[in-house]
């Protein structure tokens, strides 16, 4: 018996149509951005090595140029030089250690009160490097040397004030004598 002519011999099976998921390979995007970053480090490498070339390049320039500007420096300018820097340096340490007094003079002159003046002052500086001030005055009543007393009491400048040797004299006026420290701000230079 034959087949009719519409039945095949052979056949393959179809599957069951189901549905595909969705599968993604990152393998090859992975490789694509290791490349890139690879292409990326070798530019920065040959970046490094060319600046390195040129830092190089600018350092022998300027060795040539500071050995020249070294040969150009004559000897005796520089011993000026030097000389001049040494004598400054003297300058400004004697005019550190150096008292000037008027400081002082116009400190006092705020501080004291109008009816009260010195008729001999001594400025000493003692072996400890402390100024002090010894002198006598005449105050126009005993009232106007306790105002002088307070003054120099509250300016904090003039220190360990003692009044000694208070006479008062025939007119009601009052002669004294003044023994004090002084701060040695007060006597310090400045220009």
């Amino acid at each position: 018996m034959a087949l009719p002519p519409t039945i095949p011999t052979s056949f393959v099976p179809h599957g069951t149509a189901a549905p595909q998921k969705f599968r993604s390979d990152f393998s090859g995007a992975f490789g694509t951005f290791s490349y890139a970053v690879l292409g990326v480090v070798f530019l920065l490498a040959l970046g490094v090595f060319f600046y390195g070339r040129i830092l190089a390049s600018n350092r022998s320039t300027k060795d040539a140029a500071l050995a020249e500007a070294v040969k150009s420096i004559d000897q005796t300018t520089v011993e000026n030089f030097v000389r001049l820097r040494d004598r400054l340096t003297s300058g400004e340490a004697l005019l550190n250690g150096h008292p000037a007094f008027s400081g002082f003079f116009s400190a006092l002159e705020k501080i004291l009160p109008s009816t009260v003046r010195f008729t001999a002052l001594h400025l000493s500086i003692g072996s400890t490097g402390t100024p002090k001030l010894e002198g006598t005055g005449l105050a126009k009543s005993f009232n106007a040397l306790a105002a002088a007393s307070t003054a120099f009491a509250g300016d904090g400048r003039l220190k360990d004030a003692i009044f000694s040797s208070i006479n008062i004299n025939n007119d009601s006026s009052v002669s004294f004598s003044l023994a004090a420290t002084l701060d040695p701000k007060i006597i310090a230079f400045s220009p």
